[in-house]
């Protein structure tokens, strides 16, 4: 692995990620590297895999590109192949972007790579705790979605499709998603991080309700 072809990436994922939602944006890939790297130290993995899925794993999220899911696989097939990075590299990177997300869960192959799980581990990791807050609160903004309503109940066990489609609440994510991540990590070290933002993420909860009932 060169630091140049590093380098490149970060440069190329900066360049198109330009003006993203705050919540999938830059910022997000930078603590999802970070996380990856910080998680790999303790496994033993391909390094290069690791870092190259953990920058590209969003490149063309599909929430924002009509559902495609196809897109991002090309975008960075075709920018690694520029880069002259190996097939047999580019098809273990395309594996994870392709089967890294929580809404593909059940669609996943048995007997995951290390490599996906810690750049699997980082994703979750990233949406949970206090910055995991911030981000589900954003991205309800950004879709105009209620921040919560008493009547509107969470929707558990939900089919992909409904998962897609689903326009409920900011505080039912927490209950449909986020507080689900702590019992899906792989890894010890994701375990161990997960744990502590667990507990945050309660805390909040306990908090919103007192005040949205003026306890």
């Amino acid at each position: 692995m060169t630091e140049n072809l590093i380098q490149d990436t970060v440069d190329f994922v900066k360049e198109k990620l330009e003006g993203a939602e705050a919540g999938h944006d830059w910022f997000h890939i930078e603590r999802v590297w970070k996380l990856s790297k910080k998680i790999a130290a303790t496994e033993n993995g391909n390094l290069e895999v690791i870092e190259l899925s953990a920058l590209l794993h969003d490149i063309a999220d599909p929430k924002f590109h009509d559902g495609d899911e196809t897109l991002a696989l090309k975008i960075s097939k075709e920018f690694l192949q520029s880069q002259h990075v190996s097939t047999e590299i580019i098809e273990q990177v395309l594996f994870i972007i392709k089967n890294i997300s929580f809404k593909n869960r059940g669609e996943v192959p048995q007997n995951l790579p290390i490599e996906l799980q810690i750049v699997q581990d980082a994703d979750r990791l990233d949406a949970i705790g206090a910055i995991g807050i911030a981000r589900t609160f954003n991205f309800g903004g950004f879709k105009n979605n209620l921040m919560y309503h008493p009547d509107i109940q969470p929707k558990l066990d939900m089919t992909k499709e409904e998962y897609k489609k689903s326009q409920g609440t900011t505080i039912n994510h927490f209950y449909e998603k986020l507080l689900l991540l702590k019992d899906m990590m792989n890894t010890e070290k994701g375990k161990e991080i997960a744990l502590e933002r667990h507990q945050f993420m309660l805390q909040f909860l306990e908090e919103f309700d007192k005040e949205w009932n003026v306890n």
